[in-house]
């Protein structure tokens, strides 16, 4: 068995290899073809060193970062070749390629850069960190109740650009010696200001019923993945009324590291085109596409694990239910929303439709609802997150140019210095 597994680690690293040789040399290809960058241009760049399989953390800042880009152009600083090739193929900014750390310098130089965001913790972000008079910002890929938005590596960047007050909170009880009011910055969600996407189908009367599940996680503390412990169940009981219409959003990790949780999503999928031959006006849909909006927008109820969808769908202020990891190894932090949400345990999956009747009938739940929202994200007004994320963005433009004074100054003072030593030296 040892044999075989590690046979295909080799034929999946050789086949990541031969992608990777071949994606560099469409990303070359393609950019030989296009402008060049301008020098002394940029004033903000993303930097982003991972590849094609995790471009959902980019693509949500796609028109948050068009918008801006109107007053401080912004440049993709890309590391990895799929990652890139992924980026030029989309509505990205534009892309720097640089995949070596003297790259990265040589664009830097020619540049004026001022910002630099960053959407994940990729550990190759500290080749970045290395380069000052800069100011380093994590702005992360959404908003969650995860572990994963306490780490203590938030200490390693300038600043962090949070969604409100419970970000704040949840910080607060986890970093030592971490300047909140100095260092975090709230936002809100300014992706919820470009909700996108047409609707793939015709609306009816059908309750539409956003089902958006995790990828299964690579350790037991993150194990949130509901596609095998509550996912077959439920689909299938909404397929079955014939009076809701489902929309299937998993997460494009799913699988990945558990084949048995890929098998379950692809019985997913086709049970739901299955679905649509057998009733084509029911127009389920299996949405794999790169925007996120619509579906947030169109969905009556959403069902989703632990996640940032969960945050997501709060930032529309719409009727939500969460699946109870069925791993008891799973970390849940019920100091925020998760104190109070909805839950879905995978034994009442099966029960789904009830628990949906049940959500959208309490007035009480939608009250609850809308006061976590403003908990999370603030004033959720159509544009001012957005007018949030750009005050932010201009105030560090502001320090910079005030440490940017203080730097020349010094330097002034210092060859000042060296011309009195030298005038004392000559006389």
């Amino acid at each position: 068995m040892g044999i075989v597994s590690d046979a295909k680690k080799a034929t999946a690293l050789l086949r990541k290899a031969v992608d990777s040789r071949s994606a560099v040399r469409e990303v070359r290809r393609t950019l030989s073809h296009l402008p060049a960058h301008p020098s002394h241009h940029y004033r903000v760049a993303v930097y982003f060193a991972d590849g094609a399989v995790n471009m959902y953390q980019m693509r949500q800042w796609y028109k948050p970062l068009a918008e801006l880009a109107r007053t401080w152009p912004v440049v993709v600083l890309s590391r990895s070749a799929t990652g890139a090739r992924a980026l030029l193929s989309e509505d990205a900014p534009p892309v720097a390629f640089v995949p070596t750390v003297r790259d990265v310098e040589r664009f830097i130089a020619d540049q004026d850069i001022r910002v630099v965001l960053y959407v994940n913790q990729n550990t190759r972000n500290f080749q970045m960190f290395r380069y000052g008079r800069r100011w380093h910002v994590f702005i992360n890929h959404g908003e969650s109740d995860k572990m994963y938005m306490t780490t203590n590596q938030y200490k390693a960047y300038d600043y962090a650009f949070i969604a409100g007050e419970a970000a704040r909170e949840r910080l607060e009880r986890v970093l030592w010696d971490y300047d909140l009011d100095r260092r975090a910055i709230q936002i809100g969600r300014p992706q919820a200001d470009h909700y996108s996407g047409a609707l793939p189908y015709t609306p009816d009367e059908r309750t539409v019923v956003l089902y958006a599940p995790t990828w299964e996680g690579d350790r037991p503390s993150a194990h949130y993945g509901s596609i095998r412990s509550h996912g077959e169940a439920l689909v299938h009981a909404l397929l079955a009324t014939g009076r809701h219409r489902v929309i299937y959003r998993p997460h494009p990790r799913s699988g990945v590291v558990d084949p048995a949780y890929g098998d379950a999503n692809r019985r997913i999928i086709a049970a739901l085109h299955a679905a649509n031959a057998a009733d084509p006006a029911s127009a389920h849909v299996f949405d794999d596409g790169p925007e996120l909006g619509w579906q947030l927008a169109a969905a009556d109820v959403a069902i989703v694990d632990i996640s940032a969808m969960v945050y997501d769908r709060l930032a529309a202020d719409r009727p939500l239910i969460i699946t109870r990891p069925a791993d008891p190894e799973a970390l849940i932090d019920t100091n925020g929303y998760l104190s109070a949400c909805e839950w879905l345990d995978s034994a009442d999956a099966g029960r789904i439709v009830a628990e949906t009747d049940r959500v959208l009938g309490d007035d009480a739940a939608v009250a609850r609802l809308e006061q976590w929202v403003r908990h999370y994200f603030g004033d959720t007004t159509p544009g001012a997150a957005t007018a949030r994320f750009h005050a932010a963005v201009d105030r560090l433009m502001d320090e910079w140019d005030h440490w940017h004074a203080r730097t020349l100054a010094r330097e002034d003072e210092g060859d000042d210095e060296l011309d009195n030593d030298e005038a004392e030296l000559d006389d």
